[in-house]
């Protein structure tokens, strides 16, 4: 993760100095608030990443040079092997993007479509606890 982190960071440097420069160049306003917002995104991820390495508090192994590939062998997490839920939350993100174009009715419409699905996305596992378990 210390690689990830230092990475981020870097290319958020990167992204300022690279929005001073174009500023000075004559760039226009929306390439340099294009600019500033990438830097504030690889800030926060790299943040995030940091952050998170700090809490674990160990190297883990793609950190090390002299790790073995076996090392970082082992369940990476769950992922769904079938699911119907990233057609309605594109759908309906597509719907909201449309909806700034057509109207500020159809974006009430598409906003609670997406939050329904989003929800349903990741709640698609959840289980619920029997009766008898809640006391």
């Amino acid at each position: 993760m210390k690689t990830n982190w230092q990475l981020f960071g870097g290319l958020s440097v990167f992204y300022v100095l690279m929005s001073v420069v174009y500023y000075y160049v004559g760039g226009e306003a929306v390439g340099i608030t294009g600019m500033i917002l990438a830097a504030c995104l690889a800030g926060m991820v790299g943040f995030y990443v940091w952050f998170t390495q700090k809490r674990i508090g160990r190297l883990l192994p793609e950190d090390r040079p002299t790790a073995e590939i076996a090392e970082g062998a082992g369940e990476l997490g769950f992922y769904s092997p079938h699911s119907w839920w990233p057609l309605p939350v594109a759908a309906s993100a597509m719907a909201l993007g449309l909806s700034l174009l057509i109207g500020w009715w159809l974006t009430l419409i598409a906003l609670g479509a997406l939050v329904i699905s989003i929800i349903g996305f990741v709640t698609e596992y959840e289980k619920p606890l029997p009766d008898n378990a809640a006391h």
